[in-house]
């Protein structure tokens, strides 16, 4: 079916295209004009300013969004929270929106969401049927799937995934820690115990494709892997995979210097213990169920 991918040019949405091709899908991407190219398959939209070719909607089977701007790339001033939340919840409403008052409806809507949602809970196992937290990424992860409630009102599936940390060579946190890491510079953040709920970017994929054709999957859906790691032990099996030493632990200060206090805690000394139920329970098979597994298929 014809598939549209808003978000398409991110780490997930650029490995999500030609799978979604090799499934035998057609993908179209949601673009702003005048970026898109020729020959390429795509709609034109302006999530900012809630415009959409609506007419070229018409005969989408199903839509996913991954739009957003980075969480962790930029220091959490008030005007970054406030893209951070707006860039995620006006392109989600956009399409709930305009998919909704179709002729012909999408079958599955795929909207993006995070294990952001849960907060910072320690060991505390976490499923999709556990209550959100009270800090900021957990209200912007509220929010996100909320806005996805017109879709919803129209009797349109709709499968949110609470992606965890996505695994991959070319972007997303492991980029970031294979220079330090090769270099024999990677160590523990902190006391090493806050939970990393990881998933590899095969089987990040992998569950999207898997939602598109799922009837049974509705609601949130985590996208982690089925065995979380701490911080230690993700330190541990990161070094072993480079075969580098991680003695010395992560200083914080600098980091907190330079994107300050706030990000650094909630991405990096908090946690969450999150386990893929929904995605278990739909018939999901992991190809990297353990983090030794995915680190091994991802730097060979």
């Amino acid at each position: 079916m014809d598939v549209l991918v808003a978000g398409s040019s991110g780490f997930i949405g650029s490995a999500l295209l030609p799978a979604l091709t090799e499934a035998g899908h057609r993908p179209i991407r949601a673009l702003r004009q005048p970026s898109i190219p020729t020959g390429v398959d795509a709609i034109a939209w302006d999530p900012d300013a809630g415009v959409i070719d609506t007419a070229s909607l018409e005969g989408i089977g199903a839509v996913i969004n991954l739009a957003g701007v980075g969480i962790g790339d930029k220091r959490w001033t008030p005007s970054r929270k406030r893209e951070i939340l707006e860039s995620r919840t006006t392109s989600t409403r956009l399409l709930a929106t305009a998919i909704s008052g179709l002729d012909s409806k999408p079958t599955v809507f795929v909207s993006g969401s995070a294990i952001g949602y849960y907060g910072g809970r320690a060991d505390e196992i976490l499923t999709e049927a556990s209550a959100p937290g009270d800090d900021f990424l957990a209200d912007v992860c509220v929010q996100w799937e909320a806005a996805a409630q017109p879709a919803v009102d129209a009797g349109i599936r709709v499968v949110t995934i609470r992606t965890g940390i996505v695994l991959g060579r070319d972007g997303g946190v492991l980029k970031k820690l294979l220079l330090p890491f090769r270099l024999g510079l990677g160590g523990r953040v902190a006391s090493g115990e806050q939970w990393m709920s990881w998933i590899s970017l095969h089987d990040e994929v992998a569950a999207i494709l898997h939602a598109l054709r799922t009837e049974s999957l509705r609601g949130p859906v985590n996208l982690t892997a089925p065995n979380p790691s701490t911080n230690a032990e993700f330190t541990d099996a990161l070094g072993k995979a480079v075969h580098r030493p991680t003695v010395l632990p992560t200083p914080l200060a600098p980091l907190k210097l330079r994107y300050g206090a706030e990000l650094v805690q909630h991405l990096l000394v908090d946690g969450q213990r999150v386990l893929p139920k929904a995605l278990e329970a739909s018939g999901f098979t992991f190809r990297h169920a353990t983090l030794t597994e995915a680190l091994h298929a991802i730097l060979g």
